[in-house]
């Protein structure tokens, strides 16, 4: 049997509804590839629904719900293709989202990821939150996005629209290299879930692959389908395992003095969590640094085991170099088009 050029597997966990309102947009706009639903062992109606409703799409059971980084490996071990487009089944597709991107990757082998633009589902005129068009870090692991900065959310007017390269490509809709997933060893399955991409991207990046935005390629996303923004077990796996992928992957000069001052800034964000009458938030950042801790000796094995790659090198390249905390709520630069250019790392 050949192999498929691009498979669309969606990871799925009690996920029925969203399947029920959004396969039907991935089938009609996925057509002459293959659509693979990966179940995490769902309690639902999930894979009987689809077993009556849509035959064609191949489904992978996973005996267990591993989380959306293990059970993408899990599931991928199974997916013979030369692209996996790893999609969260909150999103709506739209016309040629997955040929314009393609096209940018066969174009430039040294793109091992990409991302289509992600505007909001609800409210279609703005970014989404969890990718918005292409994903950054500063200069101490923290995340933002054009056309999102923390909780600011921008609306799309095209400011946007030009494919260029990223730090990061989000989970929600991640186009990936078959060959360049495994050459770093997948997802970090003991991320569970939140940052993994970042992580992975990152892992990426330190091997000599490029990640890219291609906002021609537009899709629309739920969010929060999982795992919602109030949800305390978010905000424990966004600090845990935020801090292990900055210990993994930067270099080390200056890497202790940033793993100290994130901890100041965590505490900060943890005793605001405390007076804004979130008790269940504060507590979670504390026990997300104990776990981080205690993840420490196998993370730097992780870390040591990575640089074994003939072509490993750490970088920062597409990092933001100032940090973004103190440019957002100090200095008020709400969007990403007010950060400085320059402040860019090549």
């Amino acid at each position: 049997m050949s192999r498929n050029r691009v498979a669309v597997v969606i990871l799925n966990f009690n996920g029925k509804k969203f399947l029920e309102q959004f396969l039907p947009s991935v089938t009609k706009h996925s057509s002459g590839h293959k659509v693979v639903v990966a179940d995490n062992n769902s309690s639902d109606d999930s894979v009987n629904y689809l077993q009556v409703n849509y035959p064609s799409v191949q489904i992978i059971k996973n005996q267990i719900n591993s989380g959306f980084a293990q059970g993408y490996n899990e599931a991928l071990k199974q997916v013979d293709a030369e692209y996996y487009v790893l999609l969260n089944s909150d999103v709506e597709v739209s016309e040629d989202w997955i040929t314009n991107i393609i096209s940018l990757m066969d174009a430039d082998p040294s793109v091992a990821a990409c991302q289509p633009k992600i505007l909001d589902f609800n409210n279609r005129t703005k970014f989404e939150y969890a990718g918005a068009s292409g994903g950054y870090i500063d200069k101490y692991g923290y995340p933002f996005c054009r056309g999102r900065v923390f909780n600011e959310l921008e609306e799309d007017k095209g400011q946007y629209n030009n494919p260029t390269e990223v730090f990061w490509a989000t989970g929600a809709c991640m186009f990936v290299r078959a060959k360049a997933f495994w050459e770093v060893g997948g997802f970090d399955g003991d991320y569970f879930a939140h940052m993994e991409e970042i992580d992975l991207c990152w892992r990426l990046k330190n091997i000599g692959y490029k990640i890219y935005v291609e906002p021609k390629s537009v899709v629309y996303h739920v969010g929060g389908g999982t795992l919602n923004k109030l949800s305390s077990r978010k905000t424990f796996l966004n600090f845990r395992n935020n801090l292990t992928t900055l210990t993994k992957n930067h270099s080390s000069k200056f890497l202790f003095w940033k793993i100290i001052f994130r901890m100041k800034l965590d505490g900060v964000a943890a005793f605001k969590f405390l007076f804004d009458g979130q008790p269940k938030h504060f507590f979670a950042v504390i026990r997300a640094h104990f776990a981080f801790y205690g993840w420490l000796p196998g993370t730097l094995s992780k870390r040591k085991k990575a640089k074994q790659h003939p072509n490993f090198k750490f970088t920062m390249a597409k990092a933001y170099e100032k940090n973004i905390v103190i440019e957002h709520f100090i200095r008020k630069k709400k969007t990403f088009s007010e950060l400085s250019r320059s402040s860019f790392l090549d």
